[in-house]
């Protein structure tokens, strides 16, 4: 009998830190600038995204040191997971502390981890610009919906359309305008 992946044997706690960091999928939605609404504590996602975010790997340029050049970067902790309200609705370290499991596209169910960009959930070719180049007092000008809203690509596909879906490529994306 075949053991069963780790993330549905063990609790976010229990998780050594290599299984901890195989939980990020690479979508990189979590890299781009939010705006907390102080009355309503209502988040909006941007599509500016961190100085130190690669546009196409969906990967930190400077991972090890992330915390000491970019001082809203969060270090993940499985309570800062169960207390974060910006986590994207397809982050793995959301879905398994709510008890839900990984989609099919995440790169550990998949062992791809170009799926989470076929499946078109990460934020590769739909960065607008890079916080560099925008203003903070202009960050409401590039609010976007869909980086806090679930892809229909999350959903399982048929297992008759998963071949389908792995071998189409990524979805076109609109890249927003400067205003």
């Amino acid at each position: 009998m075949t053991q069963a992946p780790f993330w549905k044997r063990k609790t976010l706690e229990q998780m050594t830190k290599a299984e901890w960091e195989s939980l990020c999928d690479g979508c990189a939605r979590c890299c781009l600038n939010k705006l907390e609404d102080e009355e309503t504590e209502r988040i909006y996602f941007t599509d500016v995204a961190c100085k130190l975010l690669d546009h196409e790997s969906c990967r930190c340029k400077d991972y090890k040191g992330r915390l000491k050049k970019v001082p809203d970067c969060v270090l993940l902790t499985p309570k800062e997971v169960r207390e974060i309200n910006w986590l994207p609705p397809t982050c793995a370290y959301d879905l398994l502390a709510k008890g839900k499991d990984l989609y099919w596209w995440h790169p550990l169910v998949s062992g791809d981890p170009d799926t989470v960009h076929i499946a078109g959930i990460s934020v590769r070719g739909r960065v607008g610009a890079c916080e560099s180049r925008v203003p903070d007092e202009e960050l409401e000008k590039w609010i976007v919906k869909w980086p806090g809203t679930q892809p229909k690509a999350a959903v399982k596909p048929a297992a008759s359309n998963a071949k389908k879906a792995l071998s189409a490529p990524a979805p076109a994306t609109k890249k927003k305008a400067k205003a």
